[in-house]
């Protein structure tokens, strides 16, 4: 049986997730781009893991620098979770921002961020790399999580 991406999308839409932002600097400009696939993978070495898609143009600045930050955004940032998705080229013109520990934005009121530095890439099919990336530094915002369901982003409710 062959499933089609867009039955996959659309089953795998059911299982809710965050959503985060991943962000670099590279060739002193910053990037970014909104990931729904984000998990922990180890406490001890403490890694992470993210999975990027190979056309999106944050993808060559995050291989290029070998590290990024993982902002998970909070709830009322979809605009954010937006932005981060689009083909827009400046996605940080209106953004508010400071740099993280190893210099790489971490974006204002999200509800939590990770530095991390790649320690190994693995294919993710023919379109995306899934990085896998020890924690470097990290720190906890405050708020509610956004979360994506359905195609929709919204909150956990009570």
């Amino acid at each position: 049986m062959t499933v089609a991406p867009d039955d996959l999308r659309r089953v795998a839409g059911r299982f809710p997730t965050g959503v985060a932002v991943v962000t670099t600097t590279h060739e002193g400009r910053p990037c970014g781009l909104t990931v729904n696939s984000f998990a922990s993978v180890s406490l001890d070495p403490p890694l992470v893991l993210v999975c990027v898609s190979q056309a999106a143009r944050a993808f060559k600045c995050i291989d290029a620098e070998g590290r990024f930050t993982v902002n998970v955004l909070a709830e009322g940032q979809d605009a954010l979770a937006r932005l981060f998705a689009s083909t827009v080229s400046d996605k940080f013109a209106d953004v508010a921002h400071r740099p993280s520990p190893h210099g790489d934005p971490v974006l204002d009121g999200v509800h939590a961020w990770f530095d991390c530095e790649v320690v190994a890439r693995h294919g993710g099919g023919r379109t995306h790399t899934i990085y896998v990336a020890r924690v470097t530094a990290l720190a906890e915002g405050s708020g509610r999580p956004l979360v994506f369901h359905g195609g929709k982003y919204g909150g956990l409710g009570t």
